[in-house]
């Protein structure tokens, strides 16, 4: 492909350079982990890997799942895995999407019809934003948060109205006000949806999420509940009644055109549910290291919250590198958040702890973040 054709993609690229945006992929190496989110240690946990081989092992004699579930894709494990799913979170019935994005992707590209409307948090996640631009309802984001901007949206929604929140914010770490969202909707007869993400595993007892721990399981329409964080592996699950079931899988694009999950990614899964509600020590102890953190950062830049999720504003692309860098180079893996994925002016450091991390790792990122 000659240099002229591809011309509109280098000056865009050059562009993002300029503005310090510039995205590169790039190796953790052996650097003290601040960054992913195994918040419980399940992906490097040797008791969950030979769980899942002897899934495999007994479970199913092929690694591929040859297709869609609407063609030669569907198993019965998957039927299994779902419906343990949907009991453990106290839900009438599950389904398994390939990803959290393909998940959100999914569900808000085809529940809004044409005179709905979608309201959704202004820091949701871009998944959720791109299944809304697909969707024909219309959509209006509400301050974050904010009751009562939330309350002033749906006096003005029409049609069947959804609202979509996160019960833990990916990049502010902060907990939604799930009671009152709740209340509000049922108020104005909304369909709440919840993404809980970031609280599968951390929040509850058992780690069973925001919703549950609240008991607010009846309240909401949907839950999206994703496995690449905690529960250490891949994939997602919906969650709600049998007709959200039947209607997603005549109507969600992206579970209906995809190759389904292969059963080792189904072995990771039952693998990770068979493991993580009995870690009330890792998240025990989990709690504590977030509350050092919090005592030792001295700086009004630290938003407030005590999930693993702790964000330091840092303001500016260049010096959020800069920051980042000098971590880096003291052997911490923390990377910086930049524009545009975060909103201009609130660039951060987005740091994550784990139950694996030690004390004496967070006095290091205390002491070098404090320099």
């Amino acid at each position: 492909m000659s240099k002229d054709r591809t011309s509109f993609l280098t000056r865009l690229l050059d562009e993002r350079r300029e503005q310090q945006s510039f995205r590169e992929l790039r190796l953790p190496g052996d650097k003290v982990d601040f960054c992913s989110n195994d918040y419980l240690g399940l992906t490097r946990n040797a008791d969950v890997r030979a769980y899942i081989h002897r899934l495999m092992e007994e479970r199913h004699p092929a690694h591929g799942s040859t297709g869609s579930r609407l063609l030669a894709g569907n198993y019965e494990w998957i039927g299994s895995v779902e419906q343990d799913l949907a009991n453990f979170h106290q839900a009438a019935a599950g389904l398994l999407y390939n990803s959290g994005y393909d998940a959100n992707l999914g569900v808000f590209s085809c529940l809004g019809r044409k005179g709905d409307t979608i309201i959704y948090d202004q820091l949701i996640h871009a998944s959720i934003r791109d299944g809304v631009r697909l969707s024909a309802a219309q959509a209006f984001s509400f301050f974050h948060n904010d009751i009562t901007d939330l309350e002033k949206k749906l006096k003005h929604a029409s049609g069947n109205i959804f609202v979509a929140v996160e019960s833990v914010y990916s990049m502010d770490g902060d907990l939604a006000p799930l009671a009152a969202i709740a209340a509000v909707c049922g108020q104005y007869g909304a369909h709440l949806i919840v993404d809980e993400a970031h609280a599968t595993g951390v929040i509850g007892e058992a780690g069973e999420g925001l919703v549950q721990h609240l008991q607010l399981t009846a309240a909401c329409f949907a839950r999206i509940h994703t496995f690449g964080k905690a529960v250490g592996c891949h994939g997602a699950v919906v969650l709600g009644s049998g007709e959200l079931r039947d209607y997603l899988i005549n109507f969600s694009r992206s579970f209906i055109y995809t190759t389904s999950l292969p059963p080792a990614a189904l072995a990771a899964i039952e693998a990770g549910y068979a493991t993580f509600p009995y870690m009330q020590a890792e998240r025990k102890k989990l709690a504590a290291l977030i509350a050092q953190f919090r005592a030792g950062v001295a700086t009004s830049a630290l938003l407030p919250g005590t999930t693993p999720i702790q964000a330091v504003l840092t303001r500016g692309n260049e010096h959020t590198r800069n920051v980042a860098q000098r971590l880096q180079q003291e052997g911490l893996d923390v990377r910086p958040i930049l524009h545009p994925t975060v909103p201009k002016g609130s660039e951060r450091l987005r740091i994550v702890l784990h139950s694996f991390n030690t004390t004496a790792e967070v006095d290091h990122l205390i002491k070098v973040l404090s320099a």
